[in-house]
């Protein structure tokens, strides 16, 4: 991938963690084309699959998900409707707040 559009780092240390269950593992980027997006992280004392009741100590997972805006070419998958209803939220919430910016005090209907 060339430089990306988007581009999330994030790091979390610990000096010590314990999973009662495993977590699901996944990173995905529903309704991109392959090739559009990428995933990769680093783990430093920490298996890629984690177990139950083990304590890994003094670990750290460094994450790098990066991706190209894509304009038209959205493959809408199994999860557009639900990609749909979080930019429904999300466009729904910058008005709210655009709002509450600018002193407009009109009251939101709810359904």
């Amino acid at each position: 991938m060339n430089k990306p559009d988007v581009e999330l780092n994030a790091e979390v240390k610990s000096r010590w963690l314990r999973f009662g269950k495993v977590p699901p593992n996944e990173i995905r980027f529903p309704g991109y084309p392959e090739g559009k997006s990428m995933s990769e992280t680093e783990r430093v004392n920490l298996p890629d699959k984690v177990e139950e009741d083990v304590t890994y100590r003094d670990s750290l997972i460094r994450l790098r998900s990066a991706g190209n805006l894509i304009g038209d070419e959205s493959t809408h998958g199994e999860d557009a409707e639900t990609d749909k209803g979080v930019e429904a939220q999300a466009v729904a919430r910058a008005i709210r707040d655009t709002r509450a910016d600018n002193g407009d005090s009109r009251r939101e209907e709810r359904r």
